[in-house]
């Protein structure tokens, strides 16, 4: 539980590093792999437990599941969490390496492993990867422009590990500890390259947030007023991008007025630039299908994006013929959404080539470099008042930081009730407005061309890189065994 203390809004980036250390000491000494699992188990339940907390906000105050249903649901997401660190640890345990150093490695390696998998079974929840909690302050957020999050998780176990190592001799053993400080001193180091250049000018922006409660978000007798505060925010801003958040208007884009549209698509032209609508969208071709969708307007050609990563039980029912019931106990409206391709191209807006991503997708670090290096900033919309008053929100800020990070892009982030925000290339947030407040952010933000390391190749050479160590450690296991298959059995 002390371990979300690392992660937004609390950003104590060294309690991770600590917390993991205990845990990997008391797996180390554990009398079988079993309990070592239990352990990981016990871990996994503390940390998800404590924080994704939000989970219950969203399936009951905003959901209407009944109660004692939301507790049980959140409970077994925890547990289900949780599995992955008890079985990287019960691996680890069951390995019984003898070499601290390679154990070190090993044990690093299979917690990322996991932690990858994780955010890739089911369609993905990457949410607490541990590398979060290093965005953007940790001198291990040096890593992020070349290994990614998961990169930085592996480095941080890496680092847990040493230091239980070097505490177990007394600090008197400089091999745990030199690796330690060289590890922490390689991303200090690391945070001072270029890995990007600026393109153009930086151009000004606005990012609207509507702050529209979500139990009134979807009523009929509140959408006029939703149109009125979105048409107020967007005719008072001279910004040359103007961003509002996703689905702000709550309705198709068929029946949207055209009238309404054309008056702030004239606005935008008279700014020399273009607004950013969220809306929802429904094909013309018969079908059912009907996607959560950005559509702009203004100076340059109307353009869209469609989201791609859904969210599971709020956009999408996964296994329908399983859990398609809760589609019935769940309120939440368009709980259907279809899945927009994973290749659409930044959208030409404003002088700058903008890469969108809605909500949830900016979890996916792996997904967002598809649009790059063509991107020249990176713009999230979300309404994260399914959050309520959690730390659910901030926990979604820290997350867009990683992906500027990642990227080298500023992100632009337009959400309904907040963190609205503009995070430079650095992951530093530049500028943000008061959460549940009806406001327009306003600010300047600077194109950037050229690729990150982790651009270009994404999470393959770490995954390698993790595959390369837990082969050594079985190499180095059965070497043991060899030698001494009495002992060993």
């Amino acid at each position: 539980m002390l371990t979300v203390l690392g992660f937004a809004p609390f950003y104590l980036f060294p309690v991770p590093i600590i917390t993991l250390a205990v845990l990997l000491g008391f797996c180390h000494r554990s009398r079988s792999p079993m309990r070592a699992a239990l352990l990981g188990f016990c871990f996994g339940m503390g940390l998800f437990c404590a924080g994704v907390t939000w989970i219950y906000v969203s399936l009951h105050d905003f959901g209407a599941m009944p109660m004692p249903i939301a507790v049980i649901a959140l409970i077994v997401l925890c547990a289900y969490l949780s599995l992955f660190p008890a079985l990287s640890v019960w691996i680890l345990a069951k390995l019984r390496l003898t070499s601290p150093l390679i154990w070190a490695a090993v044990a690093a390696a299979l917690w990322m492993l996991f932690e990858w998998l994780r955010g890739y079974l089911f369609t993905g929840f990457p949410w607490l990867a541990l590398g979060y909690s290093q965005a953007p302050f940790s001198p291990l957020a040096g890593f992020a422009p070349i290994i990614g999050v998961y990169g930085i998780s592996m480095v941080l176990i890496l680092s847990a590990a040493l230091l239980f190592l070097w505490t177990e001799t007394g600090f008197r053993k400089w091999r745990y500890g030199l690796p330690f400080v060289l590890i922490w001193l390689g991303g200090f180091g690391l945070q001072a390259i270029e890995w990007v250049k600026p393109e153009g000018e930086p151009i000004t922006v606005s990012l609207l947030q509507g702050n529209i409660a979500q139990d009134m978000k979807w009523r009929e007798d509140h959408l006029e007023n939703s149109m009125e505060t979105y048409a107020k925010l967007i005719l008072e801003s001279d910004s040359r991008l103007i961003v509002t958040p996703e689905i702000s208007i709550p309705l198709f884009s068929d029946v949207m007025p055209q009238s309404y549209l054309s008056h702030l698509a004239a606005h935008a032209r008279n700014n020399d630039g273009d607004v950013l609508i969220g809306l929802a969208e429904r094909t013309v071709d018969g079908s059912d299908d009907y996607y959560n969708t950005m559509f702009s307007y203004g100076s340059a050609p109307e353009q869209r994006y469609r989201k791609h990563h859904l969210v599971p039980f709020g956009e999408f029912i996964p296994l329908k013929p399983i859990f398609g019931w809760v589609i019935q106990v769940l309120q939440i409206p368009l709980s259907d959404f279809s899945r927009g391709s994973l290749d659409q191209q930044p959208m030409d807006l404003a002088g700058q080539r903008v890469a969108i991503n809605i909500c949830y997708e900016d979890v996916f670090g792996e997904e967002i470099i598809y649009q790059l290096p063509q991107a020249t900033m990176l713009v999230n919309v979300s309404n994260d008042a399914w959050f309520g008053r959690s730390i659910g929100p901030q926990q979604h800020l820290q997350i867009s930081q990683m992906r500027a990070l990642e990227t080298g892009r500023y992100m632009l982030r337009a959400t309904n009730t907040g963190v609205t925000a503009i995070i430079d290339e650095r992951g530093r947030v530049l500028q943000t407005i008061e959460i549940f407040t009806t406001a327009a952010l306003r600010g300047l933000a600077q194109g950037f061309s050229g690729a990150t390391p982790y651009v270009r190749a994404g999470n393959y050479p770490v995954l390698g890189l993790a595959g390369l160590l837990v082969c050594i450690g079985l190499m180095s296991a059965l070497s043991r065994r060899t030698k001494n298959p009495v002992k060993s059995s």
